[in-house]
């Protein structure tokens, strides 16, 4: 598809368009002007002659100007000049070859023809039309210098094409930025449906709110319980990121709970709003104006923000853009948390909602190299649930289904976020512990230990019985390896050791442990 050409913020078909009723109503108004000259000037045959002449030659130009120039690609404003100053000398030729009583026409003329160049060019030119068609006129009708009325018509023309200047530049501005928020949605629509990802999602639509309108601070936020986790925040041209902030009694929390859209031109008056209060963000600065959009589908509740320290800043357009925006965001963002649970869901055992083996190897490399970074240790505990088949062949497989569910939430309640578990193979499952050295390792060991034999589960007769125990085995990066492959075979010796020791125990024992962490301190 061919690039559309604009010119002054329009194509040349759409200013051909809008010009099309001041140039028809132009000839209609040249023809109604030659045939009330020929009634006023029966008898004179040259001032007809030269009339006739002038206002075909008038309509065929308008003709000439409305089909072939102004569709012109490369029409500039030089041709706008050039125009203003022939329909001038055009003006003043008619005003020269008809009588004074006919001089209402040529104001009417002299008006239509400033439309048309105000539509089709900026302003300049048509002031310029405006200023040589008075000048010519006037000094034509010199006999009436000193007539006021004269005087006064022709310079009330001259007002009018001029208030016609203004206000087709009004009108073009509001159309242009029309356009312009229609480009913004639409590019905005075009650009989030080739992604899947919420982080490119956040920069598609931080671009979009930054085009669209003028403010000094807007956030993206996603409600979370109590509170709002901000995934965009940009105050006063600084960017601000992993912020979260109590939702009672904010503004947000009004949208949230309303579903509705919040549009506040003057913070400086009162907010009328029961139980609502004013929370600042970023710089901590107050905003004077604030406008707050929700998102709210299936899996998505939040909202988008832009507020500006000045007072009145937005108008009821900038609420529809925003608005606009905003239900285009939904549809995305539901979309990507739709793909990242499938992708999450994908990465995990369906039975117990820890990492599948494949993918507790990918994030047990990205923790080692990361670990390797920031020349931190990185523990590795390889756990077994003791006597497991046993188990199953006694109480059943949905007994020892949900023994593996409760083993792996309570090792989950003794682990940080950064840490990770994974099913490595039936009952058994493996830990990664960012950032924590042998002991603390032990530490955590010993309490998924005590913490696995005070529970119980029931059997198919509702009886408590007793969870089974666990053996681990731990292994520390890089302190004794710096291969992920070694680093999971010590741990798997070290847990076999454990089973050998007895079960429910861990390996290295306390004793060992410390001789470990002396022989690392002495090397």
């Amino acid at each position: 598809m061919a690039k559309k050409t604009y010119r002054f913020g329009f194509t040349p078909l759409e200013h051909r368009i809008s010009a099309l009723p001041s140039t028809i109503a132009s000839i209609v108004v040249l023809a109604i002007t030659m045939f009330n000259g020929v009634v006023l000037w029966p008898h004179s045959q040259p001032k007809i002659i030269i009339l006739f002449a002038i206002g075909l030659l008038g309509i065929l130009y308008i003709a000439f100007f409305d089909l072939w120039i102004i569709p012109l690609p490369n029409y500039n404003q030089i041709n706008s000049w050039v125009n203003a100053v022939l329909t001038a000398l055009v003006l003043g030729i008619i005003t020269f070859a008809v009588p004074d009583q006919l001089d209402i026409y040529v104001g009417v003329l002299l008006i239509l023809a400033v439309i048309t160049s105000s539509i089709i060019s900026e302003r300049s030119p048509s002031y310029l039309l405006i200023f040589l068609a008075t000048v010519l006129t006037m000094g034509i009708r010199h006999d009436y210098i000193n007539n006021l009325t004269e005087w006064t018509f022709h310079l009330s023309i001259a007002v009018i094409a001029g208030i016609v200047v203004e206000t087709v530049r009004q009108l073009k501005n509001l159309s242009r930025e029309h356009i312009r928020r229609l480009e913004i949605i639409t590019d905005f629509s075009r650009n989030i449906t080739s992604t899947l990802n919420t982080k490119q999602l956040m920069t598609l639509l931080n671009a979009a709110v930054q085009n669209a309108v003028e403010a000094d601070t807007y956030f993206v936020g996603i409600r979370d319980g109590e509170e709002m986790k901000l995934e965009l925040v940009y105050d006063d041209g600084e960017y601000f990121e992993n912020q979260r902030v109590n939702l009672e009694g904010s503004l947000s929390s009004w949208v949230f709970n309303n579903h509705q859209s919040l549009f506040l031109p003057d913070l400086r008056k009162e907010v009328e709003l029961p139980g609502i209060r004013v929370v600042l963000m970023g710089k901590h600065k107050t905003s004077l104006s604030w406008i707050g959009v929700p998102m709210k589908s299936e899996k998505v509740d939040g909202l988008i923000s832009i507020g500006s320290y000045k007072p009145n800043a937005f108008d009821r357009a900038d609420l529809e853009l925003l608005s606009n925006l905003a239900q285009h965001a939904t549809q995305a963002l539901h979309n990507t948390y739709q793909h990242e649970e499938v992708e999450r869901q994908s990465e995990m055992d369906s039975l117990t909602g820890v990492y599948n083996h494949g993918n507790f190897l990918k994030l047990l490399k990205q923790q080692a190299d990361q670990a390797a970074i920031d020349r931190q240790p990185l523990a590795l505990i390889m756990l077994d649930v003791d006597y497991f088949k046993l188990y199953n062949d006694s109480y059943g497989h949905l007994i020892g289904d949900e023994v593996l569910t409760t083993l792996c939430a309570t090792i989950k309640l003794h682990i940080k976020n950064v840490d990770a578990v994974g099913r490595w193979g039936g009952e058994e499952f493996v830990i990664s512990l960012a950032n924590a050295s042998a002991d603390q390792a032990q530490q955590i060991a010993l309490r998924i230990r005590d913490t696995m034999s005070t529970l119980t589960v029931h059997n198919k007769e509702d009886k408590p019985i007793p969870v089974p125990t666990v053996s681990q085995g731990i292994a520390i990066f890089p302190d004794e390896t710096n291969d992920i492959i070694k680093l999971i075979d010590l741990a798997d010796q070290r847990l076999y050791i454990a089973k050998e020791r007895g079960r429910n125990q861990i390996e290295p024992d306390l004793t060992k442990l410390e001789k470990l962490t002396v022989d690392q301190n002495l090397e």
